[in-house]
């Protein structure tokens, strides 16, 4: 598939999550926008060093430009973009809660709740949120992908309400060089969270569908 029929990506953040997901998309041959809180100058000088390829844009003009949105500011900061106008795109969330980073966060502190569905309340209906990406960290991101089907190839787990939207971003996971591993609906994407039974882990397909299965089968019971 060549990059004009491959959706375009946009990312809300330059920090070392939506950096890495930058290089690695604009390596498999996506168009990557990203934009910051910041100028577009000054985004698109951080980007020549960063992540030299990748397109600066407004926060507002990421709407229009892209097909995917991947959020992946601090959580914090989440309701300060202009959530109204991701109505009909898919919104890929990069983000984890971290007190120690973001303060206490009265939505998201001891909720019941894993922290998508919550974000997803805050979407329009039409946006179609999907959880992945956040369970490995920056440096894994970049030292980790691999040609599909190598024996070695990490897994990253989707979480999503949308078997569509999953797909799509099935697709996008594994031409950045990860296998891709549906998990089930967004209230089963705290498995996926900090102190859940995958983070931070270097699993491949089989042994990361075991463990949620697993995990599955002991919250069920």
């Amino acid at each position: 598939m060549n990059s004009a029929s491959r959706p375009v990506i946009g990312i809300f953040g330059a920090g070392k999550s939506g950096v890495a997901i930058a290089r690695l998309a604009l390596d498999a041959g996506y168009t990557v926008h990203v934009a910051t809180s910041g100028t577009v100058e000054d985004t698109d000088q951080l980007l020549r060093f960063v992540a030299p390829g990748v397109i600066a844009a407004t926060v507002r003009d990421l709407l229009t430009l892209a097909d995917i949105l991947i959020i992946a500011v601090p959580l914090r900061r989440f309701r300060e973009l202009p959530l109204h106008a991701m109505a009909g795109h898919i919104v890929i969330d990069v983000m984890n809660y971290w007190p120690p980073i973001d303060g206490t966060l009265p939505d998201f502190n001891n909720a019941e709740r894993p922290s998508s569905v919550i974000i997803q309340e805050a979407l329009p209906d039409t946006a179609q949120l999907v959880k992945t990406f956040n369970h490995l960290g920056y440096h894994q991101m970049e030292d980790l992908p691999r040609p599909t089907g190598a024996p070695d190839r990490t897994a990253l787990a989707i979480a999503g309400d949308d078997a569509d939207a999953v797909e799509t971003v099935a697709r996008l996971v594994d031409d950045l060089g990860f296998e891709p591993l549906p998990a089930g609906p967004l209230t089963a994407s705290d498995r996926l969270e900090p102190d859940g039974p995958v983070f931070g882990r270097q699993l491949d397909a089989m042994d990361m569908r075991r463990i949620l299965q697993t995990d599955h089968s002991e919250q069920a019971a």
